[in-house]
């Protein structure tokens, strides 16, 4: 792929309103995705980031239950040459640098200009801990293409996409390539919010306002979809005392993540006087490591794609009103404690 910029403006255009019109799912067709399956077959998109490199190192730590096959990176958090740098960097920190493949994708959203979060995860997007530069390169190819070969030759219903960045790749793979959904299990995402509202403006979280044509894309695929919203993260915060059974672990990956929680919670402190923070991208590897720490209900997502004032909010018919069927598994409890202890044991198993 030679023009990185035009393809997923071109893929948007092509086809996103033949993909939105789409059947959804019927809600009885979720049941057999909801049941955790040893060596689930895992596709990380993901734009690190702070806690994307917790997410990832908690996913490769599960190797017993997660087959993490590769990391697509995608323009979100910082831009895509930090992104894709930063996960071949974390791969090398997990001690997977010959054998975890890093493809780089969509380098901005499908209509709009990027917007970051650098001013939260810092120039690198690793804020608070020393890089190093990373031990091999990226897989030859992009990301889009990665993705719609890997489906396309993988058994139905076989393989999970975890995303915990903008929706931009994932969008743009199933516009080019829609007969990919019948190959994807689930998609699992850390993005939207409702009882809490937004972290960039406030009715929207970060991970959809970026790209919130790709989001609604996504939302509209027919694929089961299984939302971690900012909903959860401020119930799993943070804190000193849980940062601390991470840096006794004495390895490598537990140091790591206990200077990026540190450093996570002195930008709240600094921010907003508190000394939590929300844990955001890590409760989506954690959702499919151990399904049974999380509840929540299914729901129709709607993505706003055009208001004024309420662009990238994910508008959540938690009543049924609207009678729209339901397209999502929202995730509205988690129990932290178990969550962290599940945290802690997976990193324990890295370098």
């Amino acid at each position: 792929m030679s023009d990185t910029d035009d393809f997923p403006r071109r893929a948007f255009l092509k086809g996103s309103l033949a993909l939105a019109a789409g059947a959804l799912l019927p809600t009885t067709a979720w049941a057999s995705t909801m049941n955790p399956t040893p060596r689930r077959p895992v596709i990380i998109d993901t734009d690190p980031g702070q806690d994307d490199a917790i997410a990832i190192l908690f996913a490769l730590g599960a190797s017993d239950r997660l087959d993490v096959r590769a990391l697509t990176a995608v323009a979100g958090n910082v831009p895509l040459d930090l992104t894709e740098r930063n996960a071949r960097i974390i791969r090398d920190w997990a001690g997977r640098t010959t054998t975890l493949p890093v493809y780089a994708g969509c380098p901005r959203p499908l209509v709009r200009e990027l917007v970051t979060a650098a001013n939260v995860h810092g120039k690198t997007g690793l804020e608070g801990v020393t890089l190093h530069e990373p031990l091999a390169p990226l897989a030859p190819g992009h990301a889009v293409n990665y993705l719609i070969e890997t489906l396309r030759a993988a058994a139905p219903h076989s393989v999970t996409i975890c995303s915990l960045g903008p929706l931009t790749n994932l969008a743009t793979a199933l516009t080019e390539a829609p007969d990919i959904r019948d190959h994807l299990s689930e998609i699992v995402l850390m993005g939207g919010a409702f009882f809490e509202r937004g972290n960039i403006t406030p009715a929207a979280e970060f991970n959809v306002y970026v790209d919130p044509q790709a989001a609604q894309i996504v939302f509209s695929s027919g694929v089961p979809i299984v939302v971690l919203p900012r909903d959860v993260a401020v119930k799993a915060p943070i804190t000193p005392a849980r940062i601390a059974p991470f840096r006794t672990l004495g390895t490598r990956c537990g140091t790591v993540v206990a200077d990026i929680m540190t450093a996570e919670v002195a930008y709240q402190k600094g921010r907003h006087g508190v000394e939590e923070a929300p844990m955001y991208d890590p409760t989506a590897t954690g959702y499919l490591i151990d399904p049974t720490l999380f509840k929540g209900r299914q729901v129709n997502v709607e993505i706003e794609t055009t208001g004024e004032w309420t662009l990238g909010e994910t508008v959540v018919d938690w009543t049924g009103h609207s009678g729209r069927a339901p397209n999502a598994l929202w995730i509205n409890e988690v129990d932290a404690d178990g969550f962290y202890a599940a945290l802690r044991a997976n990193i324990a198993n890295l370098p």
